[in-house]
């Protein structure tokens, strides 16, 4: 890719702070470029990227270095010792207590330092270097049937080295345990440059450690509290007493970053039962569920996940397929065969004193249901009335007899303090997660932050539990460690960082000495007044339009980091993921800022304007946007319903305000008033386009990619056929339902062929066909919208309302046969004019051509081809408006097989623009060109948008072709069969 053709030239860039007293931020880059061989970059832009993490927590770096190796950390660490400056180890920067966010340098671990060395079968045992996803660890050894025990919800984007930080746990571990439970060995570099080997034993203590523990070993035995499986809080020292058997890497684990960086772990793994079945168990409330949750752990679960009704967001048929309840038990049982693992399941099911319950046998149930829960952490940062709730009292754990009653205890506390949570979480194991409504924009609002913290930790120690279970203390929780532990146990935590750490420069605030908790609060920094933008962002701030909440939506979970070059993983990775679209350019470049969570980083500190000072002009937002392919995936599949693309238009809106704009946002932007004007000329130009130095000088004038080809316009527009077309029959649809057909701009003057097969497939349904009045100047306004020429959008949306008006007014269904353009109808055109009603009428008047004909005519059923099918569901489709139908129209039809998710790269006038072509190319070959190549013969190959089928023709010669063609060829066929079989 270019742009990691560039990283290395980056390197030493403009920083806004100085590091130290000492030094200013230059000199410090300047020593680490010459002393790495890594990525050196103390520019806006990463910097930004890395002031937080999935927490409520920001603090900002002088810089960030990606070191390659372990020797490139020990170079780094000793630059940063000389000029004391602090270091931040980082993985994925999923923590939710602040434990990855940092001042000084961010050691960015995920870049380079992401390989497993070897794996080892027949002992258990894998080597892996810091930067390893965990997926990527677990589909290299299910060939072995093994895999790596613990499994944050995250699984399919953190890393190895931020478990062993975090101390990380997941569903699995009332069987398999914490990270600390799993880990072999440990390769460490301290700050002070000493390179550490820690397993068994004290081989590799820093000196005085051991002294430390021998002379204090009555308070290390009865300080920690008994009875708990997910006690993470606090350094780990128990676990170097004589009887715990001196495990130096044990009490490693869960050290947050502030003991010293690792640079090569050897992992233990277990086996991985071949076949896994689901018990669901509803009960009347969580507490019930809570209180049976212990009961079952004698049957050997592999999991005991609990969850409220507050976290599942569709209901009834159609949706999750819970069992009746108000909370549920997500109880997973292995086994040798499938008959095993569900016989298993039901013996729990029926030992269960549930309200109800169901055993899930079939994967892709399970699948379904695994992907509520996971998305959790997302999804729960939204109320269902749309208030913003946030992870500051994320995961504390008590011992698991004492949940239930620890739980009624908690929502009484939030009820006096007038706040609301959504309890989920590991519930065999006593730990709960929760997002709750705090108010973190107001002092107010703060202070009660604080109090309701102070209050529920010393909730938390009175029922024997830990302040952390999973995530760790961070900034979060590491203030109120007394509470829990007393200041002597505490003290002992601080000389124990100190033989570590005796400069202090590791992840400083955190754990020993740490920060107030209601310090480095990310919103803080967020401007109070409105901004003044164009959507609408309806469900974003009271009554809309915050530009603020729409980028706070943003809490850093990272699902949209799956996948990247030479990560391991995909987007079906793990047991809670499926078929999706998000995000499509970080699957290309891995690179942060071009996730949906680096963009809206990046978003946040433009408008905090500290870190990023040129507000709407910031040429850092405007790069890490460049390569948003405005796919709507993050809509949909991002648990919160970030909506970059919708950012992105807004952004662009602002930043080229009464500036000229590139060439391609003319000509591309405005493709629909081009392609009007064109369509006289259409035989002319489509000939001069096919002269290679005539197509090269447009392209270059319309800042089109030279590798591509110009599309040939249409003989004949769409709109000018329907006319004849209308005008030629003499039959009546009596009694038929009415459709409008919308002539896109690109099946009116690219792919009429696409329109006319629809007016065929109608007919032969009884359904009669309107066209609107003046067809062709009736426009979703997409293409001003996606380069953010949002004025001339909101001028053409607003014309096509007048002329639309009487057929809205008449009640028909407005059938839009480009995804692109039903999605930006659905969800730009109310968003962009949410002040006329007409707006919201045209956009519940959309359906797609499955949805037309279901809903008008539900009685018709399509010819059988009885043929497989592959090719892509359209990234707008996927995100806005649903396949549902389309998959019930393809197998009526007997069209077999499944279409690909992710998007197709081309994403209307991004893989045009000059610049995009090798992220475009890379695109396709995530999912769609590998699953079109590896279909049989015979294969029809589905794609209803043009972007889609363009791509597919550019890059692989490959003719794919809208349902629509495929069953109007269909009826074709038995049309001319029907005389033969007469005869």
């Amino acid at each position: 890719m270019a742009e990691r053709d560039t990283r290395d030239t980056r390197n030493a860039q403009k920083a806004t702070a100085p590091a130290t007293d000492v030094a200013p931020a230059t000199e410090v880059a300047t020593a680490l470029t010459a002393a790495v061989r890594g990525e050196v970059d103390f520019g806006a832009a990463a910097r930004a990227l890395t002031t937080m993490d999935a927490s409520n927590y920001r603090r900002v770096p002088v810089g960030v270095v990606a070191p390659r190796d372990a020797a490139d950390v020990a170079a780094a660490l000793a630059v940063c010792r000389t000029y004391g400056v602090p270091v931040v180890p980082r993985g994925a920067g999923t923590s939710i207590a602040g434990n990855a966010t940092g001042l000084g340098v961010v050691l960015d671990l995920t870049r380079h330092l992401r390989s497993i060395v070897s794996v080892d079968p027949a002992a258990r045992t894998a080597v892996v270097q810091p930067g390893v996803v965990l997926d990527a660890l677990r589909e290299a050894v299910r060939p072995y049937g093994l895999t790596f025990g613990p499994d944050p919800s995250t699984h399919s984007r953190c890393t190895l080295g931020g478990m062993i930080g975090n101390n990380s746990c997941g569903a699995h571990s009332v069987a398999w345990g914490t990270t600390a439970d799993n880990v072999h060995e440990l390769s460490v570099t301290t700050y002070g440059g000493a390179a550490l080997r820690l397993g068994k034993g004290w081989d590799g203590a820093p000196a005085g450690v051991r002294e430390l523990v021998e002379g204090h070993l009555a308070p290390l035995r009865t300080g920690f509290p008994a009875g708990l499986p997910r006690r993470i809080s606090g350094y780990a020292l128990d676990g170097l007493l004589p009887e715990a058997g001196t495990d130096l890497a044990r009490a490693f684990c869960g050290s947050e970053g502030t003991l010293g960086v690792v640079t090569e772990a050897t992992v233990r793994l277990v086996e991985s039962p071949p076949a896994r079945a689901l018990a669901v168990l509803g009960y009347p409330d969580e507490s019930a569920a809570a209180e049976a949750a212990a009961g079952l752990l004698p049957y050997g679960p592999l999991t005991v996940e609990g969850m409220s009704e507050d976290l599942v967001r569709v209901r009834g048929e159609g949706g999750h397929g819970l069992p009746r309840g108000g909370a549920w038990l997500f109880v997973e049982t292995g086994g040798a065969t499938p008959a095993e693992a569900q016989a298993a399941a039901t013996a729990i099911l029926r030992a269960a004193d549930a309200l109800d319950g169901t055993v899930v046998a079939d994967p892709a149930g399970q699948r379904a249901l695994w992907r509520v829960r996971e998305d959790a952490a997302g999804t729960a940062t939204r109320m269902p009335d749309d208030r913003e709730a946030w992870p500051g009292w994320e995961d504390c754990a008590v011992p698991p007899a004492r949940l239930g009653a620890y739980l009624r205890d908690f929502r009484a506390l939030l009820a006096e303090h007038g706040l609301r949570g959504t309890p989920y979480g590991h519930f065999g194991d006593g730990c709960i997660h929760v997002r709750i409504d705090f108010d973190l924009l107001t002092e107010d609002g703060v202070r009660r932050f604080r109090r309701f913290s102070e209050e529920v930790a010393s909730l938390v120690v009175a029922h024997g539990g830990s302040l952390s279970g999973e995530h760790g203390d961070g900034l979060a929780r590491s203030e109120l460690l007394p509470r829990m532990y007393g200041d002597e146990l505490t003290g002992l935590f601080g000389r124990f960082k100190d033989l570590w750490d005796p400069a202090g420069g590791m992840n400083p605030g955190v754990l020993a000495r740490p920060a107030r908790l209601d310090e480095n609060l990310r919103f803080a920094v967020l401007p109070r007044e409105r901004v003044e933008v164009a959507f609408g962002y309806p469900h974003d701030g009271p009554g809309g339009g915050d530009f603020s909440a729409a980028v706070r939506r943003c809490v850093g979970v990272a699902k949209c980091r799956v996948g990247g070059p030479g990560s391991g993983t995909g987007a079906s990775s793990g047991p809670g993921a499926g078929p999706g679209v998000m995000c499509p350019s970080f699957r290309a470049t891995g690179e942060e800022q071009h996730s949906t969570r680096g963009r809206a980083r990046l978003l946040h500190e433009m408008l905090a304007g500290e870190v990023v000072t040129d507000g709407w002009r910031s040429t850092e937002v405007r790069d890490a946007l460049d390569l948003c392919l405005s796919c709507k995936g993050c809509r949909s599949d991002c648990p919160v319903g970030v909506d970059m693309a919708t950012y992105k238009a807004e952004f662009l809106h602002h930043h080229y305000a009464g500036r000229m704009r590139p060439a391609a946002h003319y000509a591309m932007g405005l493709l629909p008033r081009w392609l009007r004007l064109a369509a006289p000329f259409a035989r002319v130009l489509n000939a001069a386009a096919r002269v290679p130095p005539l197509a090269s000088l447009a392209k270059r004038l319309g800042g089109i990619a030279p590798e591509r080809t110009i599309p040939r316009l249409a003989a004949e527009p769409f709109g000018r056929w329907l006319g004849r077309h209308m005008k030629a029959r003499t039959e009546v649809l009596a009694r038929s339902r009415s459709a409008v057909l919308w002539p896109d701009t690109f099946t009116e003057y690219l792919t009429p062929s696409v329109g006319r097969a629809a007016v065929r497939v109608f007919e032969a349904a009884g359904i009669g066909v309107v066209a609107p009045p003046q067809g062709g100047r009736v426009c979703c306004g997409l293409t001003y919208v996606s380069t953010g020429q949002l004025d001339r959008a909101r001028t053409v949306m607003r014309r096509t309302l007048d002329l639309m008006e009487p057929l809205l007014d008449a009640g028909l269904p407005v059938v839009v046969l480009e995804p692109s353009c039903a999605g930006a109808l659905t969800t730009d055109l109310p968003e962009l004019l949410g002040d006329d009603p007409r707006a919201a009428r045209l956009a519940a008047s959309v359906r797609t051509f499955a949805q037309a004909l279901e809903e008008c005519a539900p009685q018709w059923r399509p010819p059988r081809l009885d043929r497989p099918v592959t090719g892509q569901t359209h990234c707008h489709q996927h995100a806005v408006l649903g396949d549902e139908a389309d998959r019930r129209l393809r197998e009526s039809a007997g069209l077999t097989g499944e279409l690909s998710g992710g998007c197709c790269g081309l994403a209307g006038n991004f893989g045009f623009e000059r610049g995009h072509y090798d992220v475009s190319v890379a695109c396709a070959e995530d999912q769609l060109l590998p699953s079109v190549r590896a279909a049989g013969k015979g294969t029809e190959i589905l794609a209803d948008g043009f972007s889609c089928r363009t791509q597919l023709a550019q890059l692989g010669g490959h003719r794919a072709r809208h349902l629509a063609e495929v069953l109007a060829e269909a009826l074709e066929d038995e049309s001319t069969e029907r005389p033969a079989e007469g005869r």
